[in-house]
């Protein structure tokens, strides 16, 4: 199981938690601000941008008011050069996030996120593109995140559903073989998804673009309640 102790304001819980991310085909909304005034007071308890296109003082001002409601932050980096990826972690670090999600793995990124006690949960696998897609060999990307949680990074950003292979076998050999969180990213737009994520029980998952295309019913606060409820 993607079992591990949690600490700083994140709990376990037998089932995987809902981040709701306020975003769209990889790309943060224009009025992410406005719709979380309106689903703050919903069930979902962790909340989670893109490092695009709003600008670092909006980003900024929408995580404070994130913390404010008691909501634990994540910002997921969808970028794969060092250079981009210790910007998008430097971005993190003046938001205040609790958690850095998505970048591809480098020791520097990871340095900066171990000098601020901003938490990594890097991607595996060849990920390529906006929207994102995985790629690559199951074996290698179980190898990998071996590798970086034995460097000391929280957990993993695993692109579950966009991968170009069997996604099913890719999370069954994670559920075996990873002994950390996982965060399941992209690409949830139905009940029968989630109850695979269910059945595979990681730590948690995201969903964004399915809420505005109003997969899990009206309005988002609404479906974030209704897919909290399903879990």
């Amino acid at each position: 199981m993607y079992r591990a102790s949690i600490s700083m304001n994140v709990s376990m819980t037998n089932a995987p938690e809902l981040i709701v991310m306020l975003t769209y085909n990889d790309f943060t909304v224009m009025n992410a601000a406005e719709i979380f005034e309106v689903c703050k007071n919903s069930k979902a308890k962790y909340w989670g941008l893109k490092e695009h296109p709003l600008s670092r003082e909006e980003l900024i001002s929408l995580f404070a008011r994130m913390k404010e409601c008691g909501k634990t932050t994540f910002l997921e980096v969808v970028s794969y050069t060092e250079e981009e990826g210790l910007e998008g972690a430097k971005i993190a670090v003046e938001c205040g996030c609790d958690i850095l999600m998505g970048t591809t793995y480098f020791d520097s990124i990871h340095s900066l996120c171990k000098q601020h006690n901003l938490r990594y949960m890097p991607f595996v696998g060849r990920v390529e593109g906006r929207p994102s897609v995985l790629g690559g060999e199951i074996d290698d990307m179980v190898a990998e995140a071996k590798r970086y949680l034995d460097k000391g990074v929280y957990g993993i950003d695993l692109l579950g559903y966009r991968y170009t292979g069997d996604y099913n076998k890719l999370h069954q050999a994670f559920k075996a073989n990873i002994d950390a969180p996982v965060c399941m990213a992209g690409s949830i737009d139905s009940y029968e998804r989630l109850g695979e994520i269910k059945e595979i029980a990681p730590w948690a998952f995201t969903i964004g673009s399915a809420f505005f295309d109003h997969k899990f019913g009206d309005s988002i606060a609404e479906q974030i309640d209704a897919v909290c409820d399903f879990m």
